[in-house]
């Protein structure tokens, strides 16, 4: 039952019937992006059904659960009880653009990770992950976490990282009991660029998440530093959720000193503007030239004006930045290596997308898991 388009038998229907989690199907429609109007329209009923669906106090006949599982792509046993189901709150996630996304754009970020969640648990029972690895400092028990410098400086010594750059970030990140997943809102073509999500963490869960769009990795230096960014949220900001002002800058300033330690970079940025030698430092430590540019600012290497002029440069010169199919190290892997060692031993992607009532497909995004799409070619 792994096909939504596979119709369950009308035995099975009825007992999903009886059976019927409320909260599934709020979360499946959170992750398909949908309102409740817009799924009674494609089920055909009414708008105040779905929502007496949803808040438990009636439950769907069994010819609607199957058309609820068509229309929100997935089985209809995934609306049934007996499974372990997360709930996060869109305050219990840490977004870089609060503002200039709506709530139900962020409820689908939160829904999506509650069911990488389901996932990742499934897949711990089998095959063992790395254990958490965090300072004492940045659990959710401590009494709270130094200055962003000092948080980054100690982190780096607790993973005996030293001083030197850190050539793929994710894969660290993830070896230290970090979720890292990505989630992608490009499937809607009429969302605008700026409403798009662009990273957020949670640690609402006992493994804290990081979420990264492959949308927004077109720079993978830029990708870098969101991780970074989100990673000092993990550390610093459990307890304490929401997208203030000063949490993210104490996340730039975070991630900027775990990516650059001050006591090296410092001596090797240059006193003048001088794009060849930031561009060298940039390919070493894997950050932008331009967090190089305030990067020196910050630690009065140059001047303000320096900096402008030397955006001013930056965006003058044509260059292809590096993208994630050119460092693929920085791809999240975790989940999708838990899957693929569970195929070497003879459970199928398909087996477990039965057993967490996902359909394959959805599995394989969860999991990062790329398939080559069939292409058309001319035969003579």
């Amino acid at each position: 039952m792994s096909d939504p388009n596979d119709s369950a038998p009308p035995r099975d229907l009825l007992a999903i019937a009886r059976a019927f989690d409320p909260a599934r199907l709020t979360q499946a429609r959170r992750v398909r992006g949908i309102s409740k109007t817009e799924l009674h329209r494609l089920v055909g009923v009414s708008a105040a059904a779905i929502g007496q669906y949803e808040r438990g106090e009636k439950r769907p006949r069994p010819d609607t659960v199957s058309t609820l599982a068509m229309a929100l792509g997935v089985p209809a046993g995934y609306f049934a009880y007996g499974r372990p189901r997360a709930k996060v709150e869109v305050a219990e996630a840490s977004f870089r653009r609060l503002r200039s996304t709506s709530v139900a754009q962020q409820q689908q970020a939160t829904a999506y990770v509650e069911q990488a969640w389901e996932l990742s648990l499934y897949l711990e029972k089998r095959v063992e992950f790395p254990a958490l690895d965090l300072p004492a400092w940045a659990s959710p028990e401590s009494q709270g976490a130094p200055d962003p410098i000092t948080a980054a400086q100690q982190l780096r010594r607790h993973w005996a990282l030293g001083v030197d750059p850190i050539p793929h970030l994710v894969y660290e990140i993830e070896q230290h009991g970090i979720l890292t997943l990505f989630f992608s809102m490009k499937q809607d073509p009429d969302l605008p660029a700026k409403s798009r999500i662009d990273a957020f963490s949670t640690t609402a869960m006992p493994r804290p998440m990081i979420v990264l769009t492959p949308d927004k990795a077109d720079d993978v230096l830029r990708h870098r530093f969101s991780a970074a960014h989100e990673l000092g949220h993990v550390v610093m900001h459990h307890g304490r959720h929401g997208s203030d002002v000063d949490m993210e800058r104490q996340a730039n300033a975070f991630a900027a000193e775990f990516l650059t330690p001050r006591d090296v970079i410092r001596d090797a940025l240059p006193r003048r503007l001088n794009i060849g030698v930031l561009e060298q430092l940039s390919e070493e430590w894997g950050v932008s030239v331009q967090m190089l540019l305030r990067r020196s600012r910050d630690l009065e290497r140059i001047s303000d004006s320096t900096v402008r002029r030397g955006y001013i440069t930056l965006n003058s010169l044509a260059r292809r930045p590096l993208t994630l199919d050119d460092v693929p190290s920085e791809r999240p892997e975790l989940l999708r290596n838990a899957i693929e060692l569970l195929g070497s031993v003879g459970v199928a992607l398909a087996d477990i997308a039965q057993d967490v009532q996902m359909t394959p497909r959805h599995v394989r995004r969860l999991a990062g898991i790329e398939v080559d799409e069939p292409r058309l070619s001319l035969v003579r």
